[in-house]
């Protein structure tokens, strides 16, 4: 991921048991300096563009259809607000199976996971009853076409459908448009650049105080 080509360095003393002196450090990535996209931007539509996540489909492959550079995946990620991929990212179909098959056991994958409301009209064509609502299995309303009677307008939802809507959810992600995106690394870039202090050693090194040396 060329997200941490990006980051600043931070120099530490060594915790390992084979360094050379009391006085060696290990360079590394600082990863505590962590970019996201401005919250207030977010709901700017100028800004994004929406995207369906196509069955297969890998950060670094859209990277590479959107911005022509499969190493921008970080910035797919970003722009999805997405921080664990794992969890995140829409499974494939095959995947998404074994997820259930794993989560819920092979013979209870078509059990009910849920009860949810039908829609329910009245003879005006006014809605009312959504659908989609959770509910008990016995919930029951009064019918609007028919006062003396009650409806059970309840239908049920099995694991595995519940678990493919909850998958559905995800493949709907918001793009920073191409247009933006050089703003966006210059942006990113000046903000990772560390300001003098204590620890400063350049624009992008800090070395942190060794404890072991007095």
């Amino acid at each position: 991921m060329g997200y941490f080509r990006e980051l600043p360095d931070v120099e530490y003393q060594s915790p390992f048991a084979t360094r050379i002196s009391s006085s060696s450090y290990v360079k590394a990535k600082n990863i505590f300096r962590r970019m996201k996209i401005r919250d207030d931007l977010q709901n700017i539509f100028t800004v994004f563009d929406k995207y369906e996540i196509r069955e297969g489909a890998r950060p670094d492959t859209i990277a590479e259809e959107i911005y022509g550079k499969s190493n921008l995946d970080w910035v797919v990620l970003l722009s999805a607000n997405i921080i664990n991929v794992r969890d995140q990212w829409p499974l494939s179909s095959r995947d998404l199976y074994e997820y259930t098959v794993n989560k819920y056991g092979l013979k209870n994958i078509n059990r009910v996971h849920h009860y949810e409301t039908k829609e329910v009209k009245n003879s005006d064509g006014n809605i009312v009853l959504p659908k989609g609502k959770t509910v008990d299995k016995d919930f029951v309303i009064p019918n609007p076409n028919l006062p003396d009677q009650v409806l059970n307008p309840v239908s049920t939802v099995s694991n595995y459908a519940h678990e493919t809507r909850e998958n559905q959810k995800k493949e709907t992600i918001y793009l920073l448009k191409p247009s933006y995106l050089q703003q966006f690394l210059n942006d990113m870039r000046n903000e990772m650049v560390y300001s003098e202090s204590s620890q400063f050693v350049n624009k992008t090194l800090i070395k942190t105080e060794n404890t072991r040396i007095t």
